[in-house]
């Protein structure tokens, strides 16, 4: 193989840790002859391949790449498949893959031509994967990947190890974290600043700005074919989101603060919401999986709003996004017509240490989710708790 690439791919190597694996790296078939993962940016794409790699390495099989390799100004996918086919090759990881031109149709025809080659890529946002042009969906599933959740978040920063626990777990009272009595101020600090793997880096938050600047003013406006200014206007809008409660978006309003059409807003959030924006709470007609109508609109998670809102960040906003960013990996989340949120049959009110239980009298079974407590008891659940799904 190119010695540069295998360069490359040494070096990555060798700064690879791989004492901490993310939920989705043992749900992933690493031996299906293609496959993708994608998800947001900075949640741990490129460290999962490269994990899995060295803790299988075998030079003769196994081959890691990154699609904007400068190796690929003068070569193409297929070129280096064949090359890496010829050498014995089995494995082959293709990363950033949205960042090569025709990249769907050739990895197309490597799938036809090499069926003995495993071949797996990633893509920084799921936009770009699932524009692909060469129908791809019956060759290679596409796992999606979300941020840390505060279970591994105390695993990879804390090194406070505990097990997955189900929705019924956390409802009975038997999700803890063991020899921690006191989960508050590490909860606290999950919400700020560990959502992102990276979070431990000194410069975590001008990390983040930037990979909200390339999401919104470059990833968004590629795919969907906008100019510049629009990807700026987006960024606009994302801006009043942050600022905002959580709240049922009133189109002509914000068409009239951000300067566009209010037909392009729907599709505006639908794009944000699949780069990791935003977050969209649908009703029971489809439900967050589904096409049900759009009742609130959240920033992606809590590092987001505690970033982008600073100051006028609202602690009931903060409440929201996190028990429903976390419960989105595990669970159908709806709105509900009483209350917050609806799981299953099952109405959730988030608010904080005295918030009582009168919206969700009428539920047929009804929980009131409350922050800044250690413990619950009865129907009332610490808000901490609904962090140890995945």
């Amino acid at each position: 193989m190119d010695i540069q690439l295998t360069r490359f791919m040494r070096g990555k190597l060798e700064n690879t840790q791989t004492l901490f694996h993310r939920y989705m790296f043992s749900r992933i078939h690493w031996n299906r002859q293609m496959f993708g993962l994608v998800g947001p940016r900075g949640v741990g794409k490129t460290t999962m391949f490269l994990q899995y790699i060295k803790e299988h390495y075998d030079e003769r099989r196994m081959f890691y790449v990154t699609a904007d390799h400068v190796y690929f100004s003068t070569h193409s996918l297929l070129e280096l498949a064949d090359e890496f086919s010829r050498e014995g090759g089995q494995q082959l990881f293709i990363d950033e893959i949205h960042k090569y031109a025709n990249w769907s149709r050739e990895l197309k025809q490597i799938y036809d031509s090499y069926p003995d080659m495993m071949v797996a890529f990633t893509g920084s946002s799921i936009l770009d994967i699932t524009k692909g042009e060469a129908d791809l969906s019956r060759r290679a599933p596409i796992y999606q990947i979300q941020g840390l959740s505060f279970r591994e978040y105390l695993s990879l920063y804390k090194k406070i190890e505990m097990p997955v626990y189900t929705l019924d777990d956390i409802l009975n009272h038997k999700a803890e974290i063991h020899g921690v009595p006191h989960p508050l101020p590490l909860f606290s600090d999950y919400l700020k600043q560990g959502y992102y793997p990276f979070a431990g880096d000194p410069e975590f938050e001008m990390l983040l700005h930037q990979s909200v600047t390339q999401t919104m003013e470059v990833d968004i406006p590629q795919y969907a074919n906008m100019n510049p200014s629009t990807g700026r206007k987006l960024k606009k809008l994302l801006s009043v989101i942050a600022q905002s409660v959580p709240f049922k978006p009133v189109m002509d309003s914000l068409a009239t603060i951000i300067g566009v059409s209010r037909n392009v807003l729907p599709d505006y959030f639908l794009f944000m919401e699949k780069a990791g924006m935003i977050g969209q709470l649908r009703d029971s007609t489809g439900g967050v999986r589904g096409i049900g109508k759009v009742e609130k609109v959240y920033l992606d998670n809590t590092n987001l709003a505690y970033l982008l809102a600073e100051e006028s960040t609202d602690i009931g906003n903060i409440r929201e996004t996190f028990f429903y960013n976390q419960m989105r990996v595990t669970t159908d989340v709806i709105s509900s017509r009483i209350s917050d949120f609806e799981i299953g049959g099952k109405t959730f009110e988030v608010g904080g240490k005295k918030k009582g239980k009168k919206q969700i009298e009428s539920a047929q079974e009804g929980y009131v989710v409350r922050d800044d407590i250690e413990y619950g008891t009865d129907n009332i659940i610490p808000l901490w708790a609904f962090g140890l799904t995945y």
